[in-house]
């Protein structure tokens, strides 16, 4: 049995208000605010006290530590391209150290009791929630994205640590005869060991939360990798399952700049697993070097979801699924509607609405009051979408919402409509990760789903019909694992969230959770 004793950490919340003013408005045409550092929103900490207070060095074996070779790493805040700290950089010799911790609390955690299990990660839940203020500053701040989306996305991290808690004393096996009678066959469900589990920038707490929490509940020990450029909100998941009473050695945290920092794991014994989520690049490199060892992989890749509205489709709701499933997370999401195909007879109408609601979203730093859109993650991305505007023009699209980069502090970059978008153009078959919408016409609905199913990638889709029936058809037809029906998401807890073709393999969420932690183990015993 885990022995719960609250651990103290500094990571807490206090209620704190900073004043400062706004910006200047400049004419842009956007409702953009240049950044005011220093202001904090009634009830949440202010960004000093909650950068201050976050765990900075590498987690290894239950101990913060600095990495060996003394290395860190900036981490920026994108809404000022200011640095907020600098955190220990690890590189191969300290990935092997937290192997080692794991490796070595791998027997004992397996053996905890599954409620026992349970108990440390639903604690775990319970320390998120009452951090909710000071995580979702540092979300915030590492990441852009406005504080309110930022507290949905804590509570999100600890919906899906209580979810696996609630799994983790569903794992069950079987006890059958076989069919000529002569023996049982009993089948046990086993962890499957050490677990690398690599995140990325967009969600950094939830993502990690999300992988954490199944290996966790399903016996495994983990190394976690977070994104070099988000890494606070990593440190802090650790220290709140550290508090509600996480064995030492059983989750190692380690940043890297290096991108082969961790590559050397692949080839050590000790690694059963990898979980990747991340762009399909990446995720074919790190599943190559899986390959010659046979190490079981989860993978969750990049996404191009296309997003159908049917000439049927309530428009109203429509315009509102649309601007959820585009702008969700700043559009830097890998569910986020990147194509819309839209029925010729609502076509023109829809795509008003669309350029009406999107050219209103407040811009401005995530920490201000009312913020709708923060930054991009860096300039590089900035660069990138506006590159991937221009080649569109180039192609011929045309531009009913001029947004792109904004000038002064910052990696802005206000949300951009195209319409008569031709396929070859870039936007059509790169994932964006951006405010950008291109819509294209459609007559009927095979030629919608034959458009959407052009893609070598296949996460995420939308559908917005009256018609159940046509929704049902494609539902089945579109080659992706997720279909929301006249809803812009399609990610809880509760249900699985997972690709087909280059989008990836493995599941989370849903009652298969744990599943691709877990492998079964066969006793075929001599009836008597």
């Amino acid at each position: 049995m885990v022995r719960h004793r609250r651990q103290q950490s500094k990571f807490q919340t206090t209620k704190v208000v900073t004043r400062g003013s706004p910006g200047p408005k400049p004419g842009y045409g956007f409702h953009h605010e240049a950044p005011a550092v220093g202001r904090a929103v009634e009830g949440v900490l202010p960004e000093w006290t909650a950068v201050a207070e976050c765990p900075k060095e590498l987690l290894i074996g239950g101990r913060r530590r600095p990495a060996r070779s003394g290395a860190t790493l900036a981490v920026e805040d994108p809404s000022t391209g200011e640095v907020l700290c600098a955190v220990s950089d690890a590189g191969p010799a300290d990935a092997a150290d937290a192997l080692a911790a794991a490796d070595a609390a791998q027997a004992a955690w397996s053996a905890v009791a599954p409620r026992d299990r349970s108990r440390v990660l639903r604690r775990g839940a319970d320390e998120l929630l009452a951090r909710i203020d000071a995580l979702a500053m540092l979300i915030t701040l590492e990441m852009g994205k406005p504080l309110a989306e930022s507290r949905d996305e804590v509570s999100f991290a600890a919906e899906y640590l209580e979810w696996c808690a609630e799994e983790a004393v569903r794992v069950a096996g079987t006890c059958t005869d076989s069919p000529d009678g002569r023996a049982r066959v009993v089948t046990r469900r086993r962890p499957v060991g050490p677990c690398l589990i690599v995140t990325p920038w967009n969600f950094p707490l939830a993502v990690p939360a999300r992988g954490v929490a199944a290996a966790l509940a399903a016996g495994c020990t983990v190394v976690l990798r977070p994104s070099a450029m988000t890494p606070l909100s990593a440190h802090a998941l650790a220290d709140a399952l550290q508090a509600a009473g996480l064995p030492d050695g059983v989750l190692n945290v380690v940043v890297c700049s290096a991108d082969g920092a961790t590559d050397g794991l692949l080839d050590d014994p000790r690694l059963r697993k990898v979980t990747f989520t991340g762009s399909t690049a990446v995720g074919r490199h790190l599943i190559h070097g899986a390959a010659d060892r046979v190490l079981r992989v989860s993978a969750e890749l990049g996404g191009q979801a296309p997003f159908i509205v049917l000439a049927d489709a309530d428009l109203d709701a429509a315009v509102d699924g649309a601007v959820a499933a585009k702008m969700r997370n700043g559009a830097e999401a890998c569910t986020a509607a990147n194509r819309f195909y839209v029925d010729r007879p609502v076509a023109a109408e829809f795509t008003r609405r669309l350029t009406e609601r999107l050219g209103a979203m407040r811009i401005a730093r995530g920490t201000e009051p009312g913020a709708e859109l923060g930054p991009v993650i860096g300039e590089r991305q900035r660069s990138r979408l506006q590159d991937l505007v221009d080649d569109a023009v180039a192609r011929g699209a045309r531009v009913p919402l001029a947004g792109g980069s904004l000038p002064g502090p910052g990696h802005f970059f206000a949300p951009v409509v195209l319409t008569d978008v031709p396929e070859d153009a870039r936007v059509m078959h790169e994932e964006l990760f951006g405010p950008i919408a291109p819509v294209v016409v459609v007559d009927g609905e095979a030629d919608a789903v034959a458009r959407a199913n052009r893609c070598d990638q296949g996460l995420a889709a939308y559908v917005y019909t009256s018609d159940l029936d046509a929704a049902l058809r494609i539902g089945d037809a579109l080659e992706v694992g997720m279909v929301g029906v006249n809803r812009g998401r399609v990610s809880s807890a509760a249900s699985p969230f997972c690709g087909v073709k280059q989008s990836g393999y493995g599941q989370s969420g849903g009652p298969g959770a744990l599943d691709d932690y877990l492998e079964t183990r066969v006793l075929t015993i001599a009836a008597g």
